[in-house]
């Protein structure tokens, strides 16, 4: 609509033909005006104290101008969330607080340092105003309503056309805004407790629709086998998962968080049995992102953790699919605290070392000899060599008394600690018939755990797979 064109009275906007590329600038303020009259109308016919129900709608921002009138921390927090959704920024402000000097530093947006003008609003596409003060925050609403422009007022969006709702976002690209009635206090309590849901996978945000191509690979840490120890990320990213490609020493009570349709893939691995070899796995996630699912690589322990998750982050990074990676809570640090034997304490030793002796314990002896005498040795997957790996630390002159410790199927309920020394640690593992999982802890920071037990709590939920045999990996 010509800007110089006379308005009909409210209520009586007559058909209108909109010309050009639809959705386009023109369209969207020509709606963000007639919105505005259209609500005045409605307001003057229908008696409510809460007017009329607001119309949702999300804008693509990309590439568009946007401006924010104002410099304070509410202004660099509205210029910030433009900026990552992809808008030309620029901001008007005599003066900028530290969050706007750093978004101006890093380029994210562009700062005109005086007051506000009426002609800033040309070529703009929306204006957030938030200057505090209420007079300069009402002519720029004006002048937005007679340019056409979609106009945000963060001090008072009861006096604006549109308002900025409070924002709970989920994986795969979902989105809840959440609006209060224009009370801003009750749309971020309502947004927190959906955020909650969200954060807990409570609620079905798989995709229904997928398009070959679009899927990634998600490289996700499941920490030591107890479900309430999975970070806020893998349980987003488990109940958004098309298909979950899972280690035998995965938290078993994951199928609680998926949604209906799922799919798991058990691709565990146990010493002489290799179900699905690696090569396999790296080409069934390729494929499945390529299919256009969203993929979870579910890992007990941490991926990167002697996890084998570098290799399946170079297969995808390869064959051009999206991956990225969700830490986890490692094993080689929280089975011995589960046990109260902390890897490193003051006073003791600053250090640790995790190793593996499930290449061999020749290489596992070379990494501990390079290493400092009171450093922490945390033995993953080794217990069926822990008799040979102890002769080993003997021989190279580790002291036969220093304190050992064997944990089994830490953070579930059937955890189970054996402590002794170098000396006679493997023959004690083996007459309470300990086997794998478990985690060997070698250093005097053992000696801790007298002082106060077990530390750690599981939860009634923890366990791994239930088809975990004896000879199961220890997890990562």
């Amino acid at each position: 609509m010509p800007r110089s064109a006379a308005r009909p009275a409210p209520g009586r906007w007559p058909p209108v033909k909109i010309h050009g590329r639809a959705g386009g600038p023109a369209r969207a303020r020509w709606s963000a005006a007639c919105t505005c009259e259209v609500r005045r109308a409605k307001v003057a016919r229908v008696s409510t104290s809460h007017g009329p129900p607001a119309y949702p709608i999300l804008l693509n921002l990309r590439g568009r101008r946007v401006l924010v009138v104002g410099g304070g921390p509410v202004a660099a927090r509205r210029a910030g969330s433009l900026a990552r959704a992809g808008a030309r920024v620029e901001v008007v402000a005599p003066a900028g607080c530290e969050a706007l000097l750093d978004l101006v530093t890093t380029g994210d947006v562009g700062w005109q340092r005086r007051r506000y003008r009426p002609d800033d609003l040309a070529g703009a596409w929306l204006v957030q105003t938030a200057t505090g003060d209420p007079q300069v925050d009402a002519a720029v609403l004006a002048d937005a309503e007679t340019a056409g422009v979609w106009a945000v007022d963060a001090g008072d969006a009861g006096r604006s056309a549109a308002w900025v709702p409070a924002v709970a976002y989920g994986e795969g690209g979902v989105l809840v805004a959440v609006g209060g009635g224009r009370d801003p206090g009750r749309a971020r309590a309502l947004r927190d407790a959906v955020q909650h849901q969200l954060d807990a996978g409570e609620l079905p945000v798989r995709r229904v629709r997928r398009r070959p191509g679009t899927g990634r690979v998600y490289l996700v840490g499941g920490g030591p086998g107890d479900p309430d120890l999975l970070t806020v990320r893998a349980r987003r990213l488990l109940a958004a998962a098309d298909v979950v490609v899972t280690d035998r020493l995965a938290p078993q009570a994951i199928s609680a968080l998926l949604t209906a349709g799922a799919e798991v893939v058990d691709v565990g691995k146990a010493p002489d049995r290799h179900p699905m070899p690696q090569q396999e796995i790296n080409a069934l996630l390729v494929a499945r992102a390529r299919d256009g699912d969203l993929v979870v690589r579910l890992k007990g322990g941490d991926p990167f953790v002697l996890g084998r998750g570098g290799e399946e982050a170079w297969a995808c990074a390869a064959a051009g699919v999206p991956v990225e990676v969700v830490p986890g809570v490692t094993s080689a640090v929280a089975v011995p605290a589960a046990a109260g034997i902390p890897v490193t304490h003051r006073g003791i030793t600053t250090s640790f070392l995790v190793a593996s002796a499930h290449e061999g314990v020749s290489g596992l002896l070379e990494q501990v000899t390079a290493a400092a005498a009171e450093t922490t040795l945390v033995l993953l997957m080794g217990v069926r060599r822990l008799p040979e790996v102890a002769r080993g630390l003997l021989a190279q002159g580790r002291p036969p008394q220093t304190p050992a410790a064997v944990v089994s199927h830490g953070w579930t309920p059937q955890q189970r600690t054996v402590v002794g020394t170098l000396g006679d640690i493997a023959t004690l593992a083996a007459d309470a018939g300990l086997g794998s999982p478990s985690v060997v802890v070698v250093g005097d920071v053992v000696a801790l755990r007298a002082q106060w037990g077990d530390l750690g709590t599981p939860s009634p939920a923890a366990g791994h797979n239930p088809a975990v045999a004896a000879d199961a990996p220890s997890p990562r």
